[in-house]
């Protein structure tokens, strides 16, 4: 991997690897932008089968992350960490406080959190040695559980979207496929219940569903019929790249709003989707509850003003809507979009800020 090459390519700011022999720890922390503020971004414990694979999840994550957290309107930049090994057998609490003095030795430039592999009690050790952590215990001032913070964004998200396919942003006597019922999608299930919606769903989790069915009054589908169900909206919240060349011709939803990440297996998949008139809400936007809420620890956490900055995610989507209509894109472009131009502006601010003050010390 020519890595200088790509960062250049991507325009990525830093790559910090880490190494402590006694600990095993083999950390990657990639910070991709900085430009609305210090980078914030999980860190993601994974067996890699290579060096090079790690590498370049830590660098695409990274950038992911700028750009969720600019569509989310923080002020805050993206990074994310990949540490390399079994999250099931390789954990001590040497590693994530070695890993958490190397978080301090950035001074603030990045901020992470629990991601896949990590805990709560992972970041509870890397607060021991750094205050640059979101997610720790709620003992510390936490926000807790991200995941019903999530669930309701991603329910803000699709009444938007609602609104812009059927007219109205009531879900009462909407018909939603949801594919996968974990803790993120078994709270958007209890908030789509409780409106009115009529409930399909399918997981490998078979009391998962059996959970949803009874709380709920779901019906069951299985795994892959979940995609051809008669419904006004599918709701993808379990593995990614569901909406693919097999699923689409199948769909019969005109709404596609759902919690789980990259959904669109390739960026062609939102083409098509905009030629079939299905109304597609980008991933990283209407799943950003969670990082919205961590957030808000760095200044105190606050519930009611973290769950009033979710409710953005409504007028986030809307905004998305309107670019895409404006441009004539798919709404993933006009996502990148929305986040690039917020980014941009904020560059040409600092440009402005420095070119005037180099004026008023010529002039002193």
């Amino acid at each position: 991997m020519e890595l200088f090459k790509y960062m250049e390519m991507e325009d990525y700011e830093q790559v910090v690897v880490c190494q402590d022999r006694e600990s095993g720890l083999k950390a990657i922390i990639a910070i991709h932008d900085t430009t609305l503020g210090p980078a914030l971004g999980g860190t993601r414990m994974w067996t890699y089968d290579s060096e090079e694979d790690a590498f370049e999840d830590a660098l695409r994550l990274a950038k992911g992350m700028t750009y969720k957290n600019a569509a989310a309107g923080l002020n805050l930049g993206g990074g994310k960490t990949v540490i390399i090994g079994d999250p099931r057998t390789d954990k001590n609490e040497e590693m994530f406080r070695a890993f958490g003095r190397y978080i301090q030795g950035l001074n603030g430039r990045y901020i992470t959190a629990e991601d896949v592999g990590t805990t709560v009690g992972d970041m509870d050790l890397v607060h021991e040695e750094t205050d640059y952590v979101t997610g720790i215990s709620q003992a510390f001032g936490s926000s807790g559980n991200p995941s019903p913070v999530t669930a309701y964004g991603v329910y803000v998200g699709m009444k938007a979207a609602a609104k812009e396919a059927f007219g109205t942003d009531s879900l009462e006597g909407k018909t939603i496929a949801v594919q996968g019922v974990g803790n993120v999608s078994y709270n958007l299930c209890r908030h789509l219940h409780n409106e009115g919606a009529h409930l399909i769903v399918t997981d490998i989790n078979e009391s998962a569903v059996q959970k949803a069915v009874e709380d709920f009054g779901a019906q069951a589908v299985a795994i892959n019929d979940i995609y051809g169900v008669e419904c006004d909206i599918y709701s993808p919240c379990a593995l990614g790249a569901t909406i693919n060349d097999d699923t689409i011709p199948q769909l019969k939803a005109k709404v596609i709003a759902g919690a789980a990440n990259n959904q669109l297996k390739e960026s062609r998949h939102g083409d098509v989707l905009k030629e079939k008139g299905i109304v597609y809400v980008p991933d990283y936007v209407i799943n950003s509850g969670g990082v919205i809420n961590v957030s808000d620890e760095l200044y105190g956490y606050n519930k009611e003003r973290a769950m009033k900055k979710v409710e953005t995610i409504y007028g986030k989507v809307t905004n998305i809507f309107t670019i895409a209509k404006r441009d004539d894109i798919p709404t993933y472009i006009a996502a990148d979009r929305m986040a690039e131009e917020r980014i941009a502006k904020m560059k040409q601010s600092r440009k402005q800020f420095l070119k005037d003050e180099k004026n008023i010390l010529n002039r002193r």
